[in-house]
């Protein structure tokens, strides 16, 4: 039992010899997808803008067991041409090559004077598409031909907010996001004659610190809404807010040639049932629970 046991901790992961850049990985699912990828052998780049946020992910990976010599970390602003240089220069120079691009790094940007729905600014439409389009546009150009040489996988983080219902509070998020999911699609038509693949995942709502740095939230405040939404079956049918993991177990399902081999340019919705649960269909359950109908 004991030598069947030291024999199966030393078995190669699935990312064996694969080295990964994942953006936004500073916290939440990035991080999360960086710390599974290097339990499973790869050797990953983690970047972000906040260097107290980039400082927790290095500790993360030091307590994981994974040694200094299998992950990079970059302090870079991917919405510019010179931090995607330096994002992808210093993996090249650490690592040598490049298989596996996550895009995670995204965000809702808040308009300074509050405005909601289509009443925001352009200027914040413009920088919801720099950071959740643009930089993924910048960095799959980029790294095209470092991948083509690996035949590599892009796995591109999108949301739920990208499909087919309004959603009238933040408007250019999910217009980026969906423009997002598009652009997945179109890549990976183009870039599977060169061996590399494109998909996307849509993650629900996902306790992460979303909330609290895109809105000012406190923990407390994020906690209670997570939890809230998770007890509402009609927002949440599995009957739980999503965690970190979930999505990055997901990322790594389509980042893995072995497993999903055969799935090009699409988008894996993520979030526990949300989508399946129409607004009239909330509003049937709720009136069915408060009649008669089920004694």
């Amino acid at each position: 039992m004991i030598t069947k046991r030291l024999f199966a901790s030393k078995m190669p992961g699935r990312f064996e010899g694969k080295v990964a850049i994942i953006t936004g990985s500073s916290n939440g699912i990035g991080r999360e997808t960086a710390l599974l990828f290097a339990k499973e052998g790869a050797q990953v780049t983690v970047t972000g803008r906040n260097l107290e946020r980039l400082e927790k992910s290095r500790q993360a990976l030091l307590d994981a067991g994974i040694p200094e010599s299998n992950f990079l970390i970059v302090s870079a602003d991917i919405t510019t041409g010179s931090g995607q240089d330096k994002l992808i220069g210093e993996t090249l120079e650490k690592f040598g090559k490049l298989n596996i691009l996550v895009n995670n790094a995204g965000a809702s940007i808040k308009d300074p004077e509050n405005k909601t729905g289509i009443s925001q600014g352009l200027d914040v439409y413009e920088q919801t598409m720099k950071i959740n389009v643009e930089s993924v546009i910048g960095l799959t150009q980029k790294t095209r031909p470092h991948l083509a040489k690996t035949k590599g996988d892009i796995v591109n983080v999108s949301s739920i907010v990208a499909v087919k219902a309004g959603w009238s509070l933040l408007a250019y998020y999910p217009m980026a996001k969906a423009a997002l999911d598009q652009y997945t699609r179109s890549a990976a038509i183009d870039l599977i004659s060169e061996g590399i693949r494109v998909n996307t995942v849509n993650p629900g709502i996902v306790q992460t610190g979303f909330h609290e740095s895109e809105f000012g939230w406190s923990a407390e405040e994020a906690k209670k809404f997570y939890d809230d939404m998770g007890a509402n079956r009609s927002s949440i049918p599995v009957g739980f807010a999503g965690r970190p993991e979930h999505i990055a177990k997901t990322i790594a399902f389509l980042a893995d040639r072995d497993s999903s081999e055969y799935i090009i340019g699409q988008n894996i919705v993520v979030d526990g049932g949300t989508t399946l649960v129409l607004g009239i269909h909330a509003n049937v359950l709720n009136s069915l629970s408060n009649s008669s109908f089920k004694k």
